[in-house]
């Protein structure tokens, strides 16, 4: 089974994953750059700052439906093989 795996093949979630990582982070710096002013008493950031940290929650659904795809598509693969 290792010998027909390419090490660079990519897996029908991988880009899902990839692009949920990639939003979640930039909504953890959005988080963290929106409630800095808070702890440095300073004048707090607009209200549509915070709804950027939202898009931790949409990068973690975008990761996890990534997940989920990757995980349908290698039961697909293993009932395919039993057969």
């Amino acid at each position: 089974m290792r010998d027909k795996t390419q090490t660079n093949s990519a897996a029908p979630g991988d880009r899902l994953i990839r692009a949920g990582a990639v939003v979640f982070f930039l909504g953890a710096v959005a988080t963290l750059v929106t409630v800095t002013p808070l702890f440095l008493g300073a004048k707090p950031f607009p209200t549509f700052m915070f709804g950027l940290s939202m898009l931790m929650a949409v990068g973690f659904l975008l990761a996890g439906a990534g997940v989920l795809r990757s995980v349908a598509a290698g039961r697909r693969q293993a009932r395919g093989a039993s057969r």
